[in-house]
């Protein structure tokens, strides 16, 4: 039986190629994007095991975009697009709209909001992508 130091660096280790990183960094934003909340670490692990050519601790750390400082922007901006995409009958986001808040304003906010999230979960998580191989590449080159 594995020690859970040692649990941790197999983690680590299990598919720590560039891609293999990147792929989970980006899978992981993706997941940290969406507004399925209380459902990210069942992603997450549903995730992990479907796709085994990923980091599985790169999968959580992508994840950590949705931190409290930057859920306020992600919601905003996932929001924002939903808006725009599925046409001018969504209100923007203001106060207004909070106070007046019922179940069938909040149902409606929602589908914007999950509409958009994900796509700038896919824009965030190509970006990512990218952002993470080369650095990953360049670690391994030089270290």
């Amino acid at each position: 039986m594995r020690s859970f130091k040692e649990s941790v660096l197999y983690l680590i280790k299990l598919n720590s190629t560039p891609q293999g990183i990147a792929l989970g960094v980006a899978i992981g934003v993706f997941i940290g994007i969406t507004p399925l909340y209380g459902f990210h670490t069942l992603m997450v692990i549903l995730f992990a095991m479907m796709i085994p050519r990923t980091n599985k601790v790169a999968i959580l750390a992508g994840t950590n975009i949705s931190i409290p400082p930057t859920t306020p922007f992600i919601t905003w901006a996932g929001y924002s697009i939903g808006r725009v995409v599925l046409g001018n009958g969504y209100p923007p986001l203001g106060w207004s709209m909070f106070k007046s808040i019922t179940y069938d304003n909040a149902s409606r906010f929602y589908f914007a909001l999950l509409v958009g999230s994900l796509i700038l979960g896919v824009f965030c998580a190509v970006i990512f992508y990218f952002i993470t191989f080369i650095a990953m590449k360049n670690i391994k080159k030089n270290g």
